[in-house]
């Protein structure tokens, strides 16, 4: 994964100014809010007439999500779908303009962003599985077929562990 890439919603709150209308007047906004992980969703935790609570709840929830780390096949995907994000929105032409900008391999990104084609199902069970769901490579091994059975039937028929002769 890139540098770049590694940053997270941090859920401290937010201002945001305005700039200057045609009547010079300024407006700041202060939006209390926080954005935290739920499993998969995300929900947005608004003070309800009790700002400490707010931070407590808050800081509860950003200390829950330093201890929790996603697995590598998660990363890839998240990465997959904002790469693929970037492409469909035209702030790169390629991906090897996107390769060159994260200061990876071209191989690499490709094989990453074909992640994207994974069935759905197969992406729910890699999150609500976590630790237990596919691992990388054979969501990788699974990506060269669009179609959705087939890449099910991939993944059914690879072994989840490694053969009697190479475990330790």
């Amino acid at each position: 994964m890139a540098k770049n890439d590694k940053g997270m919603v941090t859920g401290d709150p937010v201002t945001y100014q305005i700039p200057a209308p045609a009547g010079g007047v300024q407006l700041e906004t202060f939006i209390p809010w926080t954005l935290v992980k739920r499993g998969v969703r995300r929900q947005v935790i608004t003070p309800i007439d009790a700002p400490e609570q707010f931070e407590a709840e808050a800081a509860v929830e950003r200390n829950a999500r330093k201890k929790v780390k996603d697995s590598p096949s998660i990363r890839a995907l998240g990465l997959a779908h904002y790469w693929q994000r970037l492409l469909d929105e035209g702030k790169y032409r390629s991906l090897t303009d996107i390769a060159a900008a994260k200061g990876m391999d071209r191989g690499q990104v490709s094989r990453t962003v074909q992640l994207t084609r994974l069935a759905p199902e197969i992406i729910e069970s890699c999150f609500m599985e976590r630790r237990g769901g596919p691992k990388l490579e054979q969501l990788a091994r699974a990506c060269p077929s669009c179609d959705w059975i087939s890449q099910k039937s991939t993944l059914s028929n690879q072994p989840t562990k490694l053969p009697d002769q190479f475990s330790l």
